[in-house]
Order: structure tokens, then C-alpha cells, then sequence
């Protein structure tokens, strides 16, 4: 699934982005590398805006589409 799926309050973990080189080297530089647990705070049609390392960012809806996630197992995700 992709991080535009996710439902507020899940919490996920970063498998991969399915971008250009620019994009994932931006992602990485935001904290956001494979790997890592994100939980969706807030979700809509607009940018999604999750918590990450101590940190919140916002993720545009389109790129959200691009990163690959799967649940974090300990089951707040689907």
C-alpha cells in the first residue's frame, strides 16, 4: 500500500519511494528513509502531514502516492 492509503492514527513503516533520485534524496533529507515508522496525524485530499523521527512533516497527497508502507506490526495498521 502507499502512504495516501493510510488512515489517521495508523502507524506504518517507509518500505520504499517510487520517484526520481531528487524526490527520494528530498524524502531522505526530511527523515523519511526506508525503514522508518510514520504515523499519519492528518490526512485529506492535500498534503499529508505525518510524525517521523520527533518531527512533523508534510507530505504532498501525490507524492504520498509514490511511498511504499506496510504495517508496522504492532497492530495499528491494517
Amino acid at each position: 500500500m502507499t502512504l495516501s492509503d493510510v488512515s489517521r492514527g495508523e502507524t506504518v513503516r517507509l518500505t520504499s519511494v517510487d520517484s526520481d533520485v531528487g524526490t527520494v534524496r528530498r524524502l531522505a533529507e526530511m527523515g523519511l528513509t526506508p525503514g522508518v515508522a510514520l504515523t499519519v496525524l492528518q490526512t485529506s485530499k492535500g498534503p499529508v502531514l505525518v510524525a517521523v523521527r520527533g518531527a512533523r512533516v508534510a507530505v504532498g497527497h501525490n507524492m504520498a502516492t509514490t511511498m511504499h508502507v506496510v504495517s508496522d506490526g504492532n497492530g495499528t495498521s491494517p
